[in-house]
């Protein structure tokens, strides 16, 4: 046993024997790695996982034997983990569930666009009060507290007339659905 050796306590002995024998075995474990894996950035990930594992279970390591070995068991197991995680964590939807979003998107789009014209149409049609009271609110963003205060109105006379503007406003754009009108 060299003579830094004897300064040293079974851990820390045991610590350094760790460090020296992961050392020496790393690139084995990575190339080991690389031929099941193929992607640099994935073996880099797994073989941080092993390196972790063999140093929690390193009592578990007999000093003598093939820690080589060992150690490639311990990053083939490593390997298999990742792979469930990876195969959980992806989500696999089939071309055909993919199509029908996709056309299910276009559609509700078309319809929500079709939607929006007529609403636009609805309130061109508005009395310029019911207008004004419209972009206040909705385009300009006002608080009700603001516009009752500058149109000299209650809170409740506020809120009772976007009530009944928008139940207009549904009406109307319902109406023109219905008729089959566009815009």
């Amino acid at each position: 046993m060299p003579d830094h050796d004897l300064h040293l306590t079974g851990s820390a002995h045991r610590t350094e024997e760790f460090v020296r024998l992961l050392g020496q075995t790393r690139r084995y474990r990575f190339a080991y790695l690389m031929s099941l894996m193929n992607h640099r950035d994935n073996v880099e990930e797994v073989l941080q996982e092993t390196d972790l594992v063999l140093w929690r279970k390193f009592d578990d390591f007999e000093l003598g034997t093939n820690f080589t070995a060992w150690s490639c068991r311990v990053a083939f197991n490593q390997m298999r983990a990742w792979r469930q995680k990876q195969a959980r964590s992806r989500l696999h939807f089939s071309d055909e569930f993919l199509s029908t979003v996709a056309s299910e998107l276009d559609t509700r789009t078309e319809r929500y666009n079709q939607r929006l014209e007529l609403l636009q149409a609805c309130v061109n049609s508005l009395p310029d009060r019911h207008k004004s009271l419209i972009r206040q609110r909705y385009t300009d963003g006002d608080k009700i507290e603001s516009i009752a205060s500058r149109t000299g109105r209650s809170l409740d006379a506020i809120y009772r007339m976007l009530s009944r503007v928008r139940d207009t406003l549904r009406d109307c754009v319902t109406r023109k659905l219905e008729a089959g009108i566009d815009v």
